[in-house]
């Protein structure tokens, strides 16, 4: 049976490899956080101006959940995200352009307008691709799914790790005990991060599961578990580096359950009434991933305010920018909705399907004959 393992507390002398790397590295961390934060605010914004096309999904109190464990990858490995796992795309290679695109389903964005949010991949051979997989709506789906990106990796003998987000309520559905079940027989190196943020969409944790917490279904895959303060950016990169190394090293499965907290509801357009009062205030105030960060910052790491003032005003341009660019763009071509759909032909004639068809008929309503509704006489459906 695989020990539980939790990730080093601050006072412990293991050594601990968020707080090793180089302040480079460290400001890099700061900026992704700040970026994805401001990027969302801006989203917001045009959200409210019915800009975005579809929901808005907030990841506001989790940035250094997505941003941290992604920032333990490789270029060549391969990372499939959740709704609130923008950060961890920005961290991977996708621009503030393409996600602002995506999100008001422009023409040119990711998916030609035939896809909302983040749901759009990079994926293919070391080194030719960025490594996102887009996510799929279905909780838990993408945990087989990338069980299999794992299996292809170990097939071909590459040193490629793949991860696999998903929140507290998708750990009970099927698809993510059948996925991690098979990855962990296969030794695959896949690394499986659980987010618990107190909330599946509504319900609380305590009534989706009787499990204490979730670090303990890694006892019955067989597999190393961690647990770790997802609030603390450099502890979240600490429990991802070691999952990766081990998974890089032949080490197969570790499954990760970063304690955090949603600030925001599942979607924009969720007033949270579910959520007990001063409940978010509290969180705000006490436990916000970059106000903890700016604090380890300037004073621990002794980084001058006006350094971190420079990144803040350098990620607020370039979302100017990005938007700017966005909002210019148009809207989807009728018949784009056939790119990439079929192989061959590419793009088919409209209305190719009726040529050479009796459709004298249409427009007419239906014989009465059919269903319940008498249409001669204007009854009821």
């Amino acid at each position: 049976m695989a020990a539980r393992r939790r990730s080093p507390g601050p006072g412990s002398a293991a050594a601990h490899l968020g707080e090793s790397l180089p302040l480079e590295r460290k400001l890099a961390l700061y900026r992704w956080m700040r970026l994805t934060r401001t990027l969302e605010e801006r989203l917001v914004a045009l959200y409210r101006q019915t800009k975005v096309v579809g929901g808005l999904f907030r990841s506001l109190g989790q940035e250094a959940d997505a941003v941290g464990s992604c920032f333990a990858l490789e270029p060549r490995d391969v990372m499939s995200p959740l709704i609130r796992n923008m950060g961890a795309m920005l961290v991977k290679g996708a621009t503030p352009v393409e996600i602002l695109k995506q999100y008001m389903a422009k023409g040119d964005s990711p998916t030609r307008g035939r896809e909302l949010n983040i749901h759009f991949g990079d994926i293919g051979p070391a080194g030719t691709t960025r490594g996102f997989l887009g996510q799929i709506s279905p909780l838990g789906d993408m945990v087989p799914v990338m069980a299999g990106v794992a299996m292809s990796f170990k097939a071909r003998g590459e040193d490629r790790v793949g991860l696999v987000y998903v929140g507290d309520g998708a750990t009970s559905t099927g698809a993510f005990h059948e996925g991690i079940n098979f990855a962990a027989v296969q030794r695959l190196p896949l690394v499986v991060i659980i987010e618990n943020n107190g909330y599946a969409y509504s319900t609380p944790t305590s009534k989706q599961t009787a499990a204490k917490q979730f670090v303990d279904k890694a006892i019955g895959y067989g597999v190393p578990g961690e647990q770790a303060d997802g609030n603390d950016v450099l502890a979240v990169y600490d429990v991802t580096k070691r999952a990766v190394d081990r998974a890089r090293a032949g080490e197969g499965v570790t499954l990760i359950e970063l304690m955090t907290y949603r600030r925001k509801g599942h979607a924009e357009h969720d007033n949270q009434s579910y959520v007990p009062p001063g409940e978010i205030e509290k969180w705000a105030a006490e436990n916000d991933p970059i106000d903890r960060y700016v604090r380890v910052l300037t004073e621990r790491e002794k980084v001058p305010t006006a350094t971190l003032a420079e990144i803040d005003a350098s990620v607020s341009a370039e979302v100017d920018e990005a938007t700017e660019i966005a909002e210019r763009s148009g809207t989807p071509a009728p018949l784009d909705a056939l790119e990439g759909v079929y192989a061959e032909p590419p793009r088919e004639r409209p209305l190719w399907f009726r040529e050479g068809a009796d459709v004298s008929g249409l427009g007419q309503e239906r014989p009465e004959g059919w269903g319940t509704w008498d249409a001669s006489k204007g009854g009821a459906r």
